[in-house]
């Protein structure tokens, strides 16, 4: 079983696109207070976050829309659990059956 992992975050890059709401005074200086660098898609780069974006949607479809948290901490660990124990091994088998099938691509004769 996975356990959580303790660890200090000394900095962390969120990266968004250029929405008003990330764009914004009040948001700058939240991110600048909890030591957070802000860094934005270019202009007109929206594919920038599509696979972030996307998992996002299918964890929510999958996972989040169905619960109602009581707390922050059991929100956190069900997303934990999605995650370590759903997601990541179907991650883990997709890679490993697009690796075969590229392996016998470069194998044919």
């Amino acid at each position: 079983m996975t356990h959580f992992k303790v660890c200090v975050l000394i900095s962390a890059i969120l990266h968004s696109d250029r929405g008003t709401q990330f764009t914004s005074g009040d948001y700058q200086r939240f991110l600048k207070q909890k030591n957070l660098t802000s860094s934005m898609s270019a202009v007109g780069h929206c594919a920038d976050n599509a696979a972030c974006e996307g998992f996002f949607g299918v964890m929510k479809r999958e996972r989040i829309n169905y619960r109602q948290y009581r707390t922050r901490n059991e929100a956190r660990a069900d997303i934990f659990d999605y995650i370590e124990r759903f997601h990541n091994p179907r991650m883990r088998r997709r890679l490993a059956n697009q690796d075969s099938k590229f392996t016998s691509l470069l194998n044919r004769p």
